[in-house]
């Protein structure tokens, strides 16, 4: 496995590298999420790049760059170990070296709402580094979970809007064996922060449930259906609880698919997210159990 620091580098590395391309870009900490992505991608490239790099334009200055989880080493040996080709592991000063003033700013609702509304810059930041790294590795396939559905939302709007040549999958969410979303913010989890931080799970199931029972309910019920769940866990604070088209973001005024079943909360002072996907042929993508946890249910 190739281990890519600078840029000049990876320019280099990338006229060397034979096709079907892919790509997986992560922050790092990575967990059986971003694992499942690897997988997937190891099975349909020739060549499979992966990049680690904590994006400091995506946070806000009240969050949390600095103490976001970072283990390098331990995340080069795991991809290693899946046969990955290429990690790209730039610095903050490679990334956007001084004079850097470029960003590509996301507009209309599919950015401002949801998690546009609560974190106003995050989607300029995530646009940004995405391009950046998509000239650099120039994939043929990029792969995206989809627990964080709103992302994956823009970055395929942005390729679509800027005509890349790029395919892009979105995989389901890796689930613990309670439900909870994967995620590499879950460390910060106490014990009985994590016991608590199950309930969005039964938040989003009890709205799939309160959907199929009634298609004909207004969004406004389900939603506060939800509310009520997450209500009976004192340690939740609800940031948002939303239906949205899964496309464009707008809000639903009736419950037809593409949908999103989104919810955002904070757990002491870790802020998580997940979400329901009511596809478009009326089934639902509600992620995956790993194998790990599929053996203890």
């Amino acid at each position: 496995m190739q281990i890519i620091s600078t840029i000049q580098e990876l320019v280099y590395a990338r006229t060397q590298w034979s096709g079907p391309i892919g790509f997986v870009p992560t922050m790092g900490y990575l967990h059986e999420g971003h694992l499942a992505l690897y997988r997937q991608a190891r099975t349909e490239n020739k060549t499979l790049v992966g990049s680690i790099f904590v994006n400091p334009i995506q946070f806000a200055p009240h969050e949390d760059l600095n103490r976001y989880p970072r283990n390098l080493a331990h995340d080069l040996s795991t991809l290693e170990s899946l046969g990955v080709d290429v990690v790209f592991t730039p610095s903050v000063a490679e990334m956007y070296p001084s004079g850097f003033t470029t960003y590509v700013v996301p507009e209309g609702p599919l950015a401002t709402q949801a998690e546009g509304a609560t974190r106003p810059n995050h989607f300029r930041g995530v646009a940004t580094v995405v391009l950046k790294l998509f000239q650099l590795v120039r994939p043929d396939t990029v792969y995206f979970g989809q627990k964080d559905a709103q992302q994956t939302a823009v970055i395929t709007r942005m390729i679509q809007d800027f005509n890349l040549p790029i395919a892009l999958h979105a995989l389901p969410t890796i689930r613990e064996d309670d439900g909870l979303a994967m995620s590499s913010r879950n460390s910060y989890l106490t014990v009985s922060q994590r016991h608590a931080a199950t309930v969005l799970y039964q938040a989003l199931q009890t709205g799939r449930l309160a959907i199929e029972a009634d298609p004909h309910s207004h969004p406004e019920e389900i939603v506060q259906t939800m509310k009520n769940v997450l209500a009976r866990e004192s340690e939740i604070r609800l940031d948002y609880i939303e239906i949205r088209d899964a496309n464009t973001f707008l809000t639903l005024e009736t419950l037809q698919p593409p949908a999103l079943l989104l919810i955002a909360a904070w757990i002491g002072k870790t802020r998580l997210i997940d979400n329901f996907v009511l596809q478009a042929n009326g089934t639902w993508n509600t992620g995956q159990f790993t194998e790990h946890a599929a053996s203890h249910m």
